[in-house]
């Protein structure tokens, strides 16, 4: 028995075994120099008092160890109350637009699934706000936002009249609404396009069967459809939700360096303490923070929802 085994481990290696790691050689290292490293050095970030007189040489910078995590999740200060209410902002900005996101898309997806005249070109269409550049939406809606000159302003109070006065959208407590309805417009079209995919996948006769069952249409999409849709929606919702929780280029983009209360949500929070007050160690901090955060939410959420089967192995 052991001779057998010492024959199998001197078993020359087949030609070509190296072949498999040349390939994935080049995505490794990008991972690592993209992913890898930044969140290392983040981590280290984190523990230095690293402020604007050590930028330029920061490894000289005092080390802090977990004071910059102190400050930043001490909601009795004004800091740690910013970060908690940029928090619970973007929660419920998450909130808002994965749902209407995922709503208008399923609905899409669900018409345009049936051939009719003109499928193609709806489809096409609908694809429009994922395919045009983000900075040129974001920014198209930015002009469309503004108060005096605005398009928004000028159909609602000039053409149809349902407001008296100009109310402004990018300031104030309007512009959590203008940035959940930006954001639901950039987004859908992904959910359309994840959840159309899905849906052709499922097969024909399964809704033909169910017809002649006499199932009506809402029966048939809440016993065939959203079952059959669970390993889609599983992976969609949890990719759209980092997305979302994450997204920092909408309000970048759509406020400018100067964002109203109601938009400061927790990347763009993160941006102005390292930024704007050169506080990179407290800007780390709350990035790792966050971090650990969500990777937490994603294990829970994966548990949650996958099979039964799968949980006990």
């Amino acid at each position: 028995m052991s001779a057998q085994r010492i024959t199998a481990q001197r078993r020359p290696r087949p030609r070509g075994w190296w072949v498999p790691y040349v390939i994935i050689a080049p995505a490794a290292i990008m991972e690592l120099v993209i992913h890898v490293i930044p969140m290392v050095t983040g981590f280290v970030i984190s523990l230095l008092n690293l402020t604007r007189y050590h930028i330029r040489d920061w490894s000289s910078a005092p080390f802090a160890g977990l004071a910059n995590f102190i400050t930043a999740l001490n909601i009795s200060t004004p800091i740690g109350q910013g970060v908690l209410h940029s928090f619970g902002l973007s929660l419920a900005y998450t909130v808002c637009v994965v749902t209407l996101a995922w709503t208008f898309g399923m609905v899409a997806a669900t018409v345009l699934q049936r051939p009719f005249r003109g499928r193609a070109l709806w489809r096409t269409l609908f694809l429009v706000p994922y395919a045009l550049p983000m900075y040129a939406g974001v920014i198209t809606w930015n002009f469309m936002l503004q108060r005096d000159s605005g398009l928004v302003n000028h159909v609602l109070v000039d053409q149809l009249g349902l407001m008296g006065d100009r109310p402004f959208w990018l300031i104030g407590d309007n512009a959590f609404l203008s940035l959940v309805i930006v954001a639901v417009w950039r987004n859908w079209p992904f959910a359309f396009l994840m959840l159309m995919a899905g849906l052709q996948s499922i097969p024909a006769d399964v809704y033909e069967a169910a017809a002649i069952d006499g199932a009506s249409s809402w029966q048939q999409w809440r016993r065939i459809t959203l079952p059959m849709l669970a390993p889609v929606n599983r992976v969609l919702l949890l990719v759209m939700s980092l997305w979302v929780f994450n997204d920092f280029n909408t309000p970048f983009v759509l406020f400018g360096d100067g964002q109203p209360a109601s938009g400061d949500l927790i990347s763009f929070h993160i941006y102005n303490a390292s930024f704007l007050t050169w506080d990179f160690g407290l800007g780390s901090a709350m990035s790792v923070t966050l971090l650990l955060v969500l990777l937490a939410a994603s294990l829970i959420y994966m548990r949650a929802t996958s099979p039964k089967e799968n949980r006990h192995a």
